[in-house]
């Protein structure tokens, strides 16, 4: 059994790769169609494997190569009796992979063309929709929160001293899980949310609280920690009364009491995205003018 494999090798290493050697030096071109052949082959496997890695069904992988090594040491030193046993599983081994691993198959299928599929190629969304995107969700929690909210949107300025003293989420921002940390009684309900690169950063954070006098009275310790966060940084600040459920803007050091959804969405719409992408849009612009005018230079040169 051993020479007969040895025997098979030979005649397919002859007949393939020796060929396929003498066709590339005729033709260099096929190094290229070789690398993305194997660059391919390479990037299915370990998408695969990380697929699996994930699943139930990595402990069958682990048994399913175990068996094929066997297999392949039975052969090797001609154990015939148990090189037959595993060779007639082997044959049915297809039908039994369809059937063990038929979730993860028809997971994977589902996922081709979805959101999880694409951003794994890198085709993720652009930032400026996905920033959109979160604001309307951001307002649509804000409106079914009626039991107090506080939630901080950072902006250019970096407010890291604040998401270090709360608790860790790191989430996708999603208006069912803004509305779920601000439930009474629970143990993320005190403090703020914020909001830092397009994730739910932390909760239960503390905010420097304003000590104005011209702050109207009535309002409690949220509306002031609000305008003292949107004081010391350029952060937008939401504010839900428990009270009275009314919402309320923190910008700049000055809040915007009592405000309407349409309100509410044009507020994050204008200081959230379209200021954000607008600056950084300039700055590509001008960025992009200079290293054309360098390029003018050195050719005059």
């Amino acid at each position: 059994m051993g020479i007969e494999i040895g025997t098979n090798w030979q005649k397919f290493y002859t007949e393939n790769i020796l060929v396929y050697i003498k066709n590339l030096q005729g033709n260099p071109y096929l190094l290229i169609s070789l690398i993305v052949d194997i660059s391919i082959v390479i990037f299915l496997a370990y998408y695969f494997f990380k697929i699996v890695k994930e699943s139930r069904a990595w402990q069958l992988i682990k048994g399913i190569a175990l068996l094929i090594i066997v297999t392949w040491a039975s052969s090797l030193f001609n154990l015939k009796i148990l090189n037959s046993i595993l060779s007639t599983i082997m044959n049915f081994g297809v039908i039994a992979i369809l059937i063990i691993f038929q979730p993860e198959l028809r997971r994977g299928l589902e996922q081709l063309g979805t959101n999880k599929f694409t951003k794994f190629f890198g085709i993720t969304k652009d930032l400026e929709t996905k920033t959109k995107e979160d604001v309307y969700k951001i307002v649509i929690a804000t409106m079914e929160q009626k039991t107090g909210a506080l939630i901080v949107i950072e902006r250019d300025i970096k407010i890291q001293d604040i998401i270090a003293k709360g608790i860790e989420i790191n989430a996708e921002v999603s208006p069912q899980l803004l509305v779920n940390i601000f439930v009474p009684n629970t143990p993320l309900h005190d403090g703020a949310v914020v909001i830092s690169n397009n994730k739910i950063a932390a909760a239960a954070c503390v905010l420097p609280l304003a000590d104005d006098k011209n702050i109207a009275k009535e309002l409690g310790t949220r509306h002031r920690a609000a305008v003292g966060a949107s004081r010391e940084s350029d952060c937008i600040v939401i504010v839900v009364s428990e009270e009275t459920g009314k919402v309320s803007v923190a910008k700049d050091g000055t809040l915007i009491a009592d405000v309407r959804e349409d309100v509410l969405k044009k507020i994050l719409i204008n200081n959230v995205v379209t200021k954000r992408f607008t600056n950084t849009n300039n700055k590509k612009t001008k960025l992009n003018k200079i290293k054309q005018k360098m390029r003018i230079a050195k050719t005059k040169k």
